[in-house]
């Protein structure tokens, strides 16, 4: 009758650790699933904000440039050139602002961005060259700002309260 105790008990317990087994393995997959969707969505969320304000960042150049071409001669070729370039910039910029609405989940973000989209197509309607510097600024700071809210709803917690990685 002993034995049979000991037998009963082995199979008990190895059916119990089969079944512990496969509830740890199962919440440490679904772990590992989150872990690997939430660093691919970083990742994504990287990629579409550096994108934006580098299109942004092209796009304010341009429309400086355009205000200049205008300046000096308002139905000259280089300001047709400048001009159509500042319109492909502008919708690059848009297509990749469309991006960050998608991956963002966040209206302060979006809102940033457009802001700095709307600075930097000011730009081109400056009246003087003081006006198109305050404008430029104007943009470099909203581009900036972007910037610096995308960060925060990247970087990990920890480098965000202490400025270095975790």
């Amino acid at each position: 009758m002993e034995a049979l105790w000991t037998s009963a008990v082995a199979v008990v317990g190895t059916l119990l650790g089969g079944v512990v087994t496969h509830v740890l393995q199962g919440r440490a997959a679904r772990q590992s699933e989150l872990f690997t969707r939430g660093e691919s969505l970083r990742q994504e969320r990287i990629a579409a904000y550096s994108s934006f304000a580098a299109a942004v960042e092209d796009f304010r150049r341009v429309q400086a440039d355009r205000w200049y071409r205008k300046q000096e001669d308002p139905d000259g070729e280089p300001y047709v050139v400048a001009s159509a370039e500042a319109h492909r910039l502008r919708a690059a910029a848009r297509q990749a602002l469309y991006r960050v609405k998608l991956l963002a989940g966040d209206h302060g973000l979006v809102d940033a961005g457009e802001h700095a989209l709307q600075c930097t197509r000011d730009v081109s309607n400056a009246l003087d060259p003081e006006q198109r510097g305050q404008l430029d600024d104007a943009a470099k700071a909203a581009i900036e700002q972007f910037v610096e809210l995308a960060a925060q709803r990247i970087l990990p917690d920890a480098t965000r309260t202490t400025g270095t990685p975790s």
